[in-house]
């Protein structure tokens, strides 16, 4: 059993969401229901399925819950492209969160590859 708040890829994530939740505030109201939500679903997500991994009984579990975790980081990132695409937020709004989902990826990836071996 892994304790969650002592990951750092759990903590990114977990700023992340606050990062999105801020933006999620300047983009047009008619995307309440639309990227809007789907952002914020998938930016919580991330931190949510690691945590909920930690608790599972063997790391192939977790693993599970990891690969869950970067399909929500992915698909958040698709999300902020379609912003910059329509517009929503700039191009430095929009690479300062791109690093920082990538980031993320990369150390769920390398934190996925560790339970493993």
């Amino acid at each position: 059993m892994h304790n969650f708040r002592e990951l750092k890829v759990w903590q990114k994530a977990r700023h992340l969401v606050k990062d999105i939740y801020l933006l999620a505030k300047d983009l047009p109201e008619e995307e309440k229901f639309g990227l809007i939500s789907q952002m914020r679903r998938a930016s919580v997500s991330i931190p949510s399925n690691i945590a909920e991994g930690t608790g599972r009984r063997t790391d192939k579990e977790f693993g599970r819950f990891l690969d869950i975790a970067i399909g929500s980081a992915y698909e958040l990132e698709t999300q902020l492209m379609l912003c910059f695409d329509l517009d929503f937020i700039t191009d430095d709004t929009f690479n300062e969160l791109e690093i920082k989902v990538q980031e993320i990826e990369r150390m769920i990836s390398a934190l996925r590859e560790r339970l493993s071996q």
